[in-house]
């Protein structure tokens, strides 16, 4: 399991957020490290009021980056006031960041909506959440290019042995922290059953060590392109995105049809903080119970569910859930209460 202690970066920010409430005053946003952005840059060392119920605070998975720069775009466009402070990276160090290292946000959204509940409806002896809406689905896969190793062989039957000859390099993000880690690991013991080859996932992995993992799946994306890894594990959405080639992987291994929950519910693997159950891969979108701006939050979110939002998901790749499934009705804030519907039992 990965450590709980802050990340140097995350060490910096923490020790500058103390010093501002030393001074009395307010800090508002997120440390601009890692993939962290601002798409409005605040000037004045003590917003005022007014401005500091402007700022939203976004933090989302690496594979949501690109869909929702776009969100924010228009969110911004619709209200060109407001200032928008974001960090994409993998699911679970998110979760971590406001859980364990106290980061503020209004809107965090995860490529696993388990997450949600089993991280933040209690830890630490407090609950950071306590809702949350499945707003699109996604399904695991492998992309690669013309130039990997075994391209031309490949097809949608033999898939596994192509990956599994050797001197092919296969990257993927650590199980420890991001959901597509542990998702390509159930798909595999997946793959087992549905090719009837028990050795399959350890023939596969024999090459994904170490050394071509990484905190987020989308990281990697610059190396497969380039040639130094072959395959890479990630979602649909990202090979659509970059213009890659990818194994379209049968239903009953890809975690992508919710009708297989049955079957997908057969494998475990470790996850982030414990053993992890397979399940349809749907992202989930929360307001952190501890945001600085939940009503800004909120409306973010409204828009991510509305017509417009929707769009942007579904021209990025993902398959959109219409309406959004709610965790629970009576939880919910009564301003997403229309746009979502309960979550089937």
């Amino acid at each position: 399991m990965r450590s709980s202690g802050r990340t140097p970066c995350a060490h910096r920010w923490y020790l500058a957020a103390l010093a501002l409430l030393a001074l009395g005053l307010v800090a508002v946003g997120v440390g601009a490290c890692g993939s962290s952005s601002s798409s409005s840059a605040s000037t004045s060392p003590s917003p005022s009021a007014s401005t500091a119920s402007k700022t939203l605070i976004v933090f989302g998975a690496g594979t949501l980056a690109t869909p929702f720069t776009q969100e924010i775009a228009a969110f911004k466009a619709a209200d060109p006031g407001v200032t928008v402070n974001s960090h994409f990276g993998a699911s679970g160090d998110d979760v971590k960041m406001i859980t364990q290292l106290g980061e503020p946000a209004d809107v965090l959204g995860v490529a696993d909506y388990s997450l949600i509940p089993t991280e933040m409806f209690s830890a630490n002896g407090k609950s950071f959440a306590s809702w949350y809406v499945g707003f699109v689905a996604n399904q695991i896969t492998f992309a690669y290019t013309t130039h990997s190793k075994g391209a031309k062989q490949l097809t949608a039957s033999n898939w596994y042995k192509v990956l599994a000859e050797p001197g092919v390099r296969i990257g993927r993000s650590t199980p420890a922290a991001d959901p597509s880690g542990y998702q390509i690991l159930q798909a595999l013991k997946l793959a087992q059953s549905y090719y009837h080859d028990p050795t399959l996932s350890a023939s596969v992995l024999k090459n994904s060590p170490s050394s071509t993992e990484a905190e987020t799946e989308t990281s990697l994306l610059g190396a497969l392109q380039s040639g130094q890894i072959d395959y890479l594990a990630i979602y649909r959405s990202d090979a659509l995105q970059n213009h890659l080639k990818y194994i379209n992987l049968p239903p009953q291994i890809s975690l992508s049809d919710p009708k297989l929950a049955k079957s997908y519910a057969t494998v475990s693997v470790q996850g982030p903080s414990g053993m992890v159950t397979g399940k349809p891969i749907i992202y989930g979108l929360t307001v952190p119970s501890n945001a600085p701006n939940s009503a800004l939050g909120e409306q973010f979110i409204a828009f991510v569910l509305s017509p417009s939002g929707q769009a942007i998901m579904r021209a990025n790749g993902f398959v959109v859930i219409s309406p959004a499934l709610a965790s629970s009705t009576t939880a919910i804030p009564a301003s997403l209460s229309s746009l979502t519907q309960p979550w089937p039992k």
